[in-house]
């Protein structure tokens, strides 16, 4: 027994390198393919750190009257502006490139490329493209954080940093899960452009604590589109101020999220008959 409990630990290490060694080869090509055009390259990080320092300007005019909104102050506020800059350069550039080519795979009757690779075709399709140059997102988040504690008034602790950190995980999760969803879809309708600009208009609310909305809507972006485990949460974790048992809805909620998305996408992957179906 113990020698069979072996060899399974040592397939599935086997696994795990072989799949980080393919990780790293995607990333890498979509290094190079984005450094052929250096100017362009450069450009386009500049227009993205223009677009992430945007998000804050409305901010300064909801707080310009106000010390706090829904019982957020404009340094807690801003917390959240940065997990959502964050999250919006991990979906920008590692999820929806990768994505919206699948699609392109899909309507094309290509994908039969793709799912006869001895891979998981999910993991191959989730990481056939980045756009490195969005990773600029992670820096301008960097400086909101830190403007945020400075208008706070102190920094965070080491247990909210780890809090946080363990969120962000969850929230990449779920993020990763929804654009599986969504583009899942592709394989069902014809045109997702509309379903994709709809779930980027809804994603825009992240960037506000989740306190602001109240009824249905908080209901719907805590457990439908769970925004609010996306920026608000890992911002109260910041603040020290996250429940303990909301730790644990968080994770429950990213793990049946993966778990479904999962299952979305095998059924999906069935319906699928190339160009000649």
């Amino acid at each position: 027994m113990a020698a069979r409990h072996r060899a399974l630990c040592g397939v599935r290490r086997l696994i795990v390198r072989r799949y980080l060694h393919l990780l790293r080869i995607q990333v890498r090509t979509s290094t190079l393919l984005g450094l052929q055009y250096r100017l362009d390259f450069v450009f386009d990080g500049l227009i993205e750190l223009f677009w992430a320092l945007t998000a804050i300007v409305p901010l300064f005019i909801v707080f310009e009257a106000r010390e706090s909104v829904a019982g957020w102050t404009f340094g807690e506020s801003l917390l959240v502006v940065a997990w959502f800059t964050l999250l919006t350069g991990v979906l920008e550039g590692a999820i929806n490139p990768s994505l919206a080519v699948v699609v392109e795979h899909i309507r094309k009757g290509t994908l039969d490329f793709v799912l006869l690779k001895p891979a998981d075709a999910q993991f191959l399709v989730s990481t056939a493209r980045f756009q490195p140059w969005r990773a600029i997102n992670v820096v301008t988040a960097s400086i909101l954080f830190g403007y945020a504690f400075a208008r706070i008034g102190h920094g965070p602790s080491v247990s909210g940093i780890l809090g946080s950190l363990a969120l962000l995980a969850a929230s990449v999760t779920i993020l990763y899960s929804l654009g599986i969803l969504t583009v899942s879809g592709a394989f069902y309708v014809v045109k997702i452009d509309n379903l994709s600009a709809l779930f980027l208009s809804i994603f825009d609310a992240a960037r506000w604590p989740s306190a602001v909305f109240h009824g249905v809507l908080r209901l719907v972006f805590t457990f439908v589109i769970p925004l609010a485990v996306m920026t608000t949460y890992p911002s109260l974790a910041l603040l020290d101020k996250l429940p303990a048992q909301t730790y644990t809805l968080s994770f429950g909620v990213a793990v049946a999220f993966a778990i479904g998305s999962r299952f979305i996408w095998m059924h999906a992957i069935g319906k699928y008959t190339s160009a000649g179906g």
